[in-house]
């Protein structure tokens, strides 16, 4: 946005002077906003954007100017380092509107509103930071009062608690991403945006590798488990694992979802829930294996395949939501016991199958792109998070040149 004073000459008042006035200009659109003074043209410096030496109100009118011009260079700089774009609506609006508005209310107005577009998975992330905020500090914390002493207490309050780094980091970006939009509302008016010096991003640390080989995919195959009733989950479980590295890395979201109309021929199709991205891939002989082994005579085209969710009961999506919950929970549990038995180093997860598919294929030399495209991600950088940028078996083959 550009400023510049003028004098608006078209404009003659009977006295004989015309309105100083600032000019502010945004992507070619311009808006007058008065200096409250007037002079007569002859004495305005188009130029230097001031009145000439031999007005005989110079220094009232300069003063004037001066005053004004340093009033709205302010509200610019408290904008952007509140990080608000410097907008005529933003920088023109009398006065930023302020509510007293506690932590725990932004909180419960973004879960309300998660909650009523259907995301409940993030919803159940903000409720898991506004616990947390409660259990740091009961009292009713004003959004637009915290500190940066809140916030480095709040972080060793998680600390304490045992949360990670990656842990801690995906917290304090949860509330910070709840404080910015207070601000951007209106509904705060920090005189400094806490967060704009705390660097969430610095809490980060990389994340330890989530993916097994293919020797290993076949151990998890070739385990023996019992067929009795009190292993059941344990068989879904290692069922599901499987399905999903021979799926393209379906995320257990989006299987526990899948129903029989989905089958066409000799290929699976379904919608990332969380991307709504359609994708598809062919049934092989061990997906079909796994098909037919929860195939019921009676099943119908809008039944649920796997026995996670059931159509007559889990109606909502709340309630679709809270039962996936809980049988992933059980699911993963039973994985890591199934990984011990099969003596595999890393506890298995079902996202540890989504990320052994995108790191063999990588081994094979497929293209990161492909990868990208048939997890169904958004970005290629979504992708780079799943793979390391070389494997340690390739390093340590480089290494051999060393010596």
């Amino acid at each position: 946005m550009k400023i510049k004073v003028v004098c608006r000459k078209q404009t003659v008042y009977r006295n004989g002077k015309s309105p100083v006035a600032l000019r502010f200009t945004d992507q070619r659109v311009s808006r007058f906003v008065s200096a409250g003074v007037a002079i007569e043209a002859r004495y305005w410096d188009d130029e230097h954007e001031c009145p000439t030496e031999n007005c005989p109100d110079c220094t009232n009118v300069k003063m004037s100017i001066d005053k004004i011009l340093s009033d709205y260079r302010r509200k610019i700089a408290r904008l952007e380092a509140l990080e608000i774009p410097v907008t005529f609506d933003n920088l023109f609006e009398k006065k930023l509107q302020r509510h007293v508005l506690t932590v725990e209310d932004a909180f419960k107005a973004e879960i309300a509103r998660l909650e009523a577009l259907g995301k409940y998975s993030s919803a159940a992330k903000h409720r898991s930071v506004m616990l947390a905020l409660r259990d740091f500090n009961p009292s009713r914390q004003l959004l637009e009062t915290i500190s940066q002493s809140y916030l480095v207490d709040f972080e060793h309050y998680l600390r304490q608690r045992g949360n990670s780094d990656n842990s801690v980091a995906t917290r304090f970006a949860v509330f910070k991403a709840i404080y910015n939009r207070a601000i951007r509302e209106a509904r705060i008016a920090p005189t400094q945006n806490q967060f704009a010096d705390y660097k969430v991003g610095a809490l980060w640390s990389p994340t330890r590798k989530r993916a097994i080989t293919k020797q290993e995919i076949e151990r998890i195959a070739q385990l023996e488990i019992a067929s009795d009733c009190r292993s059941f989950y344990k068989r879904l479980a290692r069922d599901l694992f499987l399905f999903s590295y021979y799926t393209a890395g379906i995320n257990f979201c989006d299987i526990a979802r899948l129903r029989y109309k989905q089958i066409v021929r000799d290929r699976l199709f379904y919608v990332r829930h969380k991307t709504g991205k359609q994708l598809s891939c062919r049934i092989s002989e061990p997906i079909a294996t796994i098909l037919d082994r929860y195939r019921r005579d009676e099943c119908c085209d809008e039944d649920y395949i796997f026995p996670i969710l059931d159509r007559a009961v889990h109606r909502t999506e709340q309630q679709i939501f809270n039962r996936i919950v809980k049988v992933l929970r059980k699911v993963n549990r039973d994985l890591k016991e199934i990984g011990r038995e099969a003596e595999i180093s890393i506890p298995l997860t079902t996202y540890v199958a989504r990320h052994t598919y995108a790191t063999v294929l990588k081994r094979e030399g497929v293209n990161v792109a492909l990868i990208s495209e048939s997890l169904g991600h958004s970005n290629i950088q979504t992708t780079q998070i799943y793979l390391d940028s070389f494997e340690n078996s390739q390093i340590d083959e480089a290494m051999k040149h060393l010596l």
